[in-house]
């Protein structure tokens, strides 16, 4: 599986874990926040919105891992739905003390029921990036026999 995606609440570190594990991997990294500003820009934060956003991020992961390069994702991405729209991918749960807080987003996040990492508190997000691409790296090659 060469799609990642990198999901939790605002503020617990999505995007510098995504950094690290991109630079490990080669990755084309897609930050959410970035894509939402520049090219999804006609979507707002309703639940419909948020499922489009997810898909379209997944289509853009599907684009860009077909030239057989790893592709991380990192957003929120807060209900079984958004993650059912995103698409298959290797799962990395960033399950943290927020730094910021946005209710909204709070009240309607779901913690899936299966992941492939779940990064918890302690640990440089170096470390945890070095314990994803072992994973990951690991399980291509199982794919790769």
């Amino acid at each position: 599986m060469k799609k990642i995606l990198i999901m939790g609440l605002p503020g617990v570190g999505k995007t510098t874990l995504a950094k690290h594990l991109a630079a490990m991997l080669g990755a084309v990294h897609l930050n959410a926040d970035e894509i939402r500003k520049e090219i999804h820009k006609d979507l707002g934060f309703s639940i419909e919105d948020r499922i489009e956003h997810s898909r379209r991020m997944g289509v853009l992961c599907d684009i860009v891992s077909r030239s057989n390069n790893y592709v991380i994702a990192d957003f929120v991405c807060p209900t079984y739905e958004t993650r059912k729209a995103f698409g298959d991918c290797f799962l990395i749960l960033v399950d943290r003390k927020t730094c910021r807080n946005y209710p909204d987003t709070s009240a309607i996040f779901e913690l899936p029921h299966i992941v492939d990492l779940i990064v918890a508190e302690g640990g440089s997000p170096t470390l945890w990036a070095e314990i994803a691409a072992k994973i990951i790296l690991s399980k291509q090659n199982h794919y790769d026999i």
